[in-house]
């Protein structure tokens, strides 16, 4: 399973999907059972404080969308993380993607939410960590201090079961996550 918050259109959402459809596929080639495309085993939920009308419609067509489990409301909020631990329930393999509000604040919570929830050997990636290497946009409210990668940091001071996996960031070369590749020991 992948969870991620912040879906903005889906796009990412798609590709998690459609790599986790390609994993059921080798798997059942592997087996030689028959794959059930009804019944995937893998699945992505995708978590966003709005999910607007167009990007819903668009996500509710996609022939990836019995992969998909679309959630609207504010990723911290206790009722959405509660509903996201449900649906993770049973789940040997979970990785994390974060991509919601930068705020160190938000970020935080999310991490304190969800992070739990990644498998041992898998990722929790915080995205957009660069915002702590720029100046403060004068449109938002986060900036050095205020970001991803502020909030990844105090939170790897409390939860030793991670660390920062630099090996994914140097083939990456460049990256919006950087230091943001958390492998759970």
């Amino acid at each position: 399973m992948i969870i991620e918050t912040g879906i903005a259109h889906g796009g990412s959402l798609v590709l998690s999907a459609s790599i986790l459809a390609l994993l059921d596929y080798c798997d059942a080639l592997e087996s030689k059972q028959k794959l059930d495309p009804q019944l995937p085993k893998r699945k992505v939920i995708g978590v966003d404080i709005d999910i607007r009308a167009h990007n819903r419609e668009a996500l509710d067509n996609h022939p990836m969308r019995n992969r998909m489990c679309l959630i609207e409301g504010s990723s911290i909020s206790s009722d959405i993380v509660d509903q996201v631990h449900s649906l993770a329930t049973g789940y040997k393999r979970i990785m994390v993607f974060l991509d919601s509000n930068h705020t160190h604040e938000h970020v935080l919570a999310e991490l304190q939410a969800y992070a739990p929830l990644v498998s041992s050997g898998s990722y929790c990636v915080v995205f957009d960590t660069v915002i702590d290497d720029f100046p403060s946009p004068p449109d938002r409210s986060w900036g050095p201090g205020n970001s991803p990668k502020s909030a990844l940091k105090k939170y790897i001071e409390t939860d030793s079961s991670f660390e920062i996996d630099k090996v994914i960031e140097n083939k990456l070369l460049i990256t919006v996550a950087p230091d943001g590749y958390l492998l759970k020991k």
